[in-house]
């Protein structure tokens, strides 16, 4: 599943009023095509749309913009200054994602040619105002950016609410194939597949492995040599897997469990699936290398059932479209606690995407004791080091909660018996403080790592889809995290009501 915006477009909006007259609307229509031109080079692309001036085309163009499919989110600026009641029914109807541009066209001010036909025109100061005024009186949600788009930290700050835009249009037509159900007694990874349909407009359903097993019995073996040959060109490959090899056979059933996996996901339109080692039905071993090249593609994924973890690795896959890294299931695994030095070794069974490191992993099989299936194929190697993202949601059933942790990975030392997919890295602002935090917010034990985006990206999707999102960074004390956690509690309640 390839993670693009290619098609994808965000709608430039500029408001203004009839009384200014003709001319001036000329002027309003000719600087606000200015301003889109100075955002071209985002990930996006921004089409202009003709000023708005009265209800009735405020109206039809949000209902215009929820029909298409293309537009992901609107930019609007209040040029001059549009009274904002023409903006309720509009806003009321809009289901897009909205950023409220709070700019001018001038970067600097004409001080000696100032005269009230430039004040008339140039009236964003106070137009967009009036316009925060009835979003903050409507409820609606928004990120605001204000400065000049000549400023590269205004075009930083559009393009992170892009890529949450993008991301948040990607859930609401995510569909997740669930293979087997959750592993057994286990808390975190249940939750209201419902609610999250409802919530983030993702659909959770379940097939029987079997039906799996059956698209990977249907894998002609000429497909599987294909496969076999672009592993030995990509990877560092065990002798006794390559052809010939005592093992080749287990590298054969791998191929051949990613190519029935990709037929059925693609088959059924879905961009993110879950599997569990406790339910593998005819399956020869459990999925590894084919899951960590779909991670790798742009697939969202979960292990033993997570469906929840599976959205949060699609989303961060589509917010980091077109950047280095990449994003993957993650799991806390185990802890260096040497004073002064915590870190924190993370992996899973098998499941860890190889686009988290640039070096060639190496391709190798190894028993695994849970299971009860032949020793499974995978990648082997260790995540990059540099700044990182881990984020889990968890069901409170009243809401879904983001936690979301800012991270270090490390260079990690020689680990010649664990051969997995790992990262080693440093939680902010330090271990204890990080994992008192994450303990006290119920954050589950499986996360998405991401290497491509930081948190800010983050705090955007959860504005747009009204979710509680807690980030554990720099700046974080036990003792504000749960002060936060408090009024996040009273607040929601609050605001879902009774």
């Amino acid at each position: 599943m390839l993670t693009t915006y290619d098609g994808q477009e965000v709608w430039f909006v500029t408001g203004s009023q009839t009384m200014y007259g003709e001319e001036t609307l000329r002027q309003v229509a000719e600087q606000s095509r200015q301003v889109v031109a100075g955002l071209e080079g985002l990930p996006v692309r921004v089409v202009w749309r003709p000023v708005l001036t009265d209800p009735d085309s405020i109206r039809r163009l949000a209902l215009d913009a929820n029909a298409r499919d293309e537009v992901i989110g609107i930019v609007a600026w209040m040029h001059t200054f549009s009274p904002a009641k023409m903006w309720i029914a509009g806003l009321d109807a809009l289901r897009k994602p909205l950023l409220h541009l709070h700019t001018q066209a001038n970067l600097e001010l004409p001080w000696a040619d100032i005269d009230f036909d430039f004040m008339n025109l140039n009236q964003a100061a106070h137009g967009d105002r009036e316009f925060g005024y009835i979003q903050t009186r409507l409820g609606v949600a928004r990120k605001t950016v204000s400065g000049h788009v000549s400023d590269p930290r205004v075009l930083c700050e559009i393009e992170t609410w892009q890529r949450a835009a993008a991301a948040w249009t990607a859930a609401r037509s995510l569909r997740i194939a669930r293979f087997g159900d959750n592993m057994r007694y286990v808390a975190v990874t249940e939750g209201d597949k419902t609610e999250a349909e409802l919530r983030f407009g993702v659909q959770v359903n379940t097939w029987g492995v079997n039906e799996l097993a059956a698209a990977v019995d249907d894998v002609a073996p000429a497909d599987v040599d294909t496969l076999v040959e672009e592993y030995a060109d990509r990877y560092d490959v065990a002798p006794e897997l390559l052809p010939g090899g005592e093992r080749h056979g287990s590298l054969r059933d791998g191929a051949a469990i990613e190519l029935g996996l990709r037929s059925f996901l693609e088959g059924g339109g879905f961009g993110a699936f879950t599997t569990s080692f406790e339910d593998l039905g005819g399956l020869r071993q459990l999925p590894g290398l084919a899951v960590q090249r779909l991670m790798a593609e742009g697939y969202g994924f979960g292990a033993e059932g997570d469906w929840k973890t599976a959205i949060l690795v699609r989303v961060a896959n589509v917010m980091g479209a077109g950047l280095p890294g990449g994003a993957s299931l993650m799991e806390d695994y185990t802890y260096d606690l040497v004073p002064g030095h915590e870190r924190i070794l993370g992996a899973h069974m098998l499941e860890v995407a190889p686009s988290l490191t640039t070096a060639v992993p190496s391709l190798e099989v190894h028993p695994l004791a849970i299971g009860g299936k032949d020793d499974p194929v995978r990648l082997v190697f260790t995540a990059d080091p540099g700044p990182a993202v881990v984020v889990a949601m968890s069901d409170l059933r009243d809401r879904f909660r983001l936690v979301a942790n800012v991270v270090e990975n490390l260079s990690a030392p020689d680990l010649p018996h664990l051969p997995v997919g790992r990262a080693v890295w440093r939680p902010a602002p330090d271990f204890r403080t990080s994992s008192a935090c994450w303990l006290a917010a119920g954050a589950a034990h499986h996360t998405v790592m991401t290497t491509t985006v930081g948190v800010d990206v983050f705090r955007d999707f959860a504005e747009i889809a009204r979710t509680e999102l807690l980030v554990i960074d720099e700046t974080t004390t036990v003792q504000a995290f749960q002060h936060e956690l408090r009024w996040n509690h009273a607040y929601h309640r609050l605001a879902t009501g009774l």
